[in-house]
């Protein structure tokens, strides 16, 4: 004989097969040279859709989960979201983790009037583009400024360099935010190097750094060229400081870099040793689910995209774009695995930042900057 609990399990579980899904969207890098952001972002939304859904769904309703694979490719983004608008009819697109692929799918979402939610997308211009795209991350103005301090006081830097990326919005737009707050503060940008994604060779650019005896180098790029351009540094004898953004979180940043990531940092969103109970529930929940892997930024930053795109439908009571985008837009206070998120006027979640140091080889927590 079934014990009423089972029971009650039982007709949960049919109630929700015959319900028609709530269908949303997720665009990630999940392949190419950027993989590990998407990778991240895209388990982290799996875990809270498999929890949301054990839980009987969102106004008894399952949640069914539509995710596309950009490649890393510049235009894919936008092929994708014209698929899951007109053909999938979501309700919301969630991502992407770097500016500007975000950049692409903004204004397709805003003309469709249909919420889009960054994941970690810093760069200012994505909200920009409309009142119904919104991001759970600090934006770079933000970033920059907390890296500007930082260098200044922590590694006591009066010269730096920059090394940037010419085709990235995240890079472009991250080293002018830095620049801004350094100089204004007195310190001095000296030499002001650039390169384009994909570039495997730096040495001409660091050569030039190098001659310009700065006190330390800003590299606000990607995980891949951050970790090769600390190992051509290295071996052409630059042993100062090297910083950049959140751009360098990846697993993938050491296993390339090594040693050569030593005496280097970076701003985040996230650690796993912070030791805050929501935290510390949802590094165990991600460990037990994907065979004991911890959890970085974007697995922690995707995860609250999708429970505080739940959280915006309860208070809708719907899915009725307007209705939805009214939702989010008056998120306060959301307590979820990156801490707590407020969405602000212009649909920016204000958070602070935290600075991770490589040492030994080994990444390790810093210190968190307040907004």
């Amino acid at each position: 004989m079934k014990t009423p609990a089972l029971l009650l399990a039982l007709l949960t579980a049919a109630a929700l097969t015959a319900a028609d899904p709530i269908k949303v969207g997720e665009f990630a890098c999940l392949t190419g040279k950027d993989a590990t952001f998407g990778q991240s972002q895209h388990k982290g939304i799996q875990l809270a859709l498999e929890e949301l859904n054990a839980a009987g769904g969102v106004l008894g309703r399952p949640i069914e989960l539509i995710t596309e694979d950009n490649q890393s490719k510049p235009g894919e983004s936008a092929t994708i979201a014209k698929k899951l608008i007109s053909r999938d009819k979501v309700i919301a697109v969630l991502g992407e983790v770097t500016s500007g692929r975000s950049l692409e799918v903004a204004p397709l979402a805003q003309g469709a009037r249909i919420p889009m939610i960054a994941t970690g997308a810093t760069n200012p211009a994505v909200t920009q583009k409309g009142n119904y795209i919104f991001r759970v991350c600090f934006i770079d103005d933000f970033q920059g400024t907390v890296m500007a301090k930082f260098a200044l006081t922590d590694l006591k830097a009066r010269k730096v360099a920059t090394l940037t990326s010419v085709s990235s919005a995240y890079s472009v737009g991250l080293a002018k935010f830095f620049k801004e707050t350094f100089t204004a503060a007195g310190g001095t940008v000296v030499a002001e190097q650039k390169f384009s994604e994909g570039d495997k060779d730096f040495r001409a650019q660091l050569t030039a750094i190098k001659a310009a005896n700065v006190d330390a180098v800003f590299v606000p790029g990607y995980y891949t060229e951050a970790a090769l351009i600390a190992r051509q540094a290295r071996s052409l004898g630059l042993p100062m400081p090297l910083f950049g953004g959140d751009g360098w979180e990846s697993e993938k940043l050491l296993e390339i870099g090594g040693d050569a990531l030593n005496n280097s940092y970076y701003s985040t969103h996230f650690t796993p040793e912070n030791k805050e109970p929501g935290v510390a529930e949802f590094v165990k929940k991600f460990k037990a689910r994907w065979n004991g892997e911890t959890p970085d930024a974007y697995a922690a930053l995707g995860y609250d995209a999708l429970y505080i795109l739940v959280d915006a439908i309860k208070r809708a009571g719907g899915t009725d774009g307007p209705k939805l985008r009214e939702a989010l837009a008056a998120t306060r206070n959301f307590s979820g695995a990156s801490g707590s998120t407020t969405i602000d006027k212009d649909r920016n979640a204000s958070k602070p930042a935290t600075i991770i140091t490589i040492t030994d080889g080994k990444l390790k927590f810093h210190k968190t900057v307040a907004p």
